[in-house]
């Protein structure tokens, strides 16, 4: 593989995400991120692209808010190398305290995600971070979560882009800029 010198962010990390084919479904060409987690160069090639970019005054958030469960990866290290609290979105009955939840749609079914209730305040700015924007369901979810604690959502964060499922332009529609590092049109 080619160094990061010789490429860009993009596509030095685009190397290193592991398509597998068929999986979880005879058809779905499922993008791994988890090698760019592996090596320890990419993983800060990877962490280094978010920081730098939120750290502009303009985009530099209150909390960064992480999408239960590789949102949490990426998202607290985020927030730690920005000097900002974190704050893990769960899967429903993860939360020990007082929490809001969301339910949204599946393909086949609908899932739930909580947010403790005292997450966040009103006025505070959150980048929301998760490694994959699909159908856009749980970000959306995670969205109207932090909203309805009075935050505001400045961005949607993500490492892969499936933009062919049409989530980022369903979430650029209901008014969420997004974020991506890396896109996979289908192939």
């Amino acid at each position: 593989m080619q160094q990061p010198e010789q490429l860009s962010v993009n596509e030095y990390l685009r190397q290193h995400i592991r398509t597998v084919a068929d999986w979880p479904a005879p058809g779905v060409q499922f993008r791994d991120i988890t090698p760019l987690l592996q090596d320890p160069k990419v993983f800060r090639v990877l962490v280094d692209a978010f920081v730098h970019r939120y750290m502009d005054k303009d985009l530099r958030p209150d909390v960064v808010a992480g999408l239960d469960a590789r949102g949490f990866i990426i998202g607290a290290v985020i927030a730690y190398e920005l000097n900002v609290g974190f704050v893990p979105i769960r899967k429903k009955g993860k939360l020990p305290f007082t929490t809001v939840e969301e339910t949204y749609e599946l393909e086949y079914g609908s899932a739930t995600v909580e947010l403790h209730s005292d997450a966040v305040k009103p006025g505070d700015r959150v980048l929301l971070i998760d490694d994959l924007i699909a159908t856009g369901g749980t970000m959306m979810a995670g969205k109207k979560l932090l909203e309805r604690l009075g935050a505001t959502v400045t961005e949607g964060a993500v490492i892969v882009d499936l933009p062919e499922l049409g989530g980022s332009q369903r979430l650029r529609d209901a008014g969420l800029k997004i974020f991506n590092l890396v896109d996979f049109d289908g192939h």
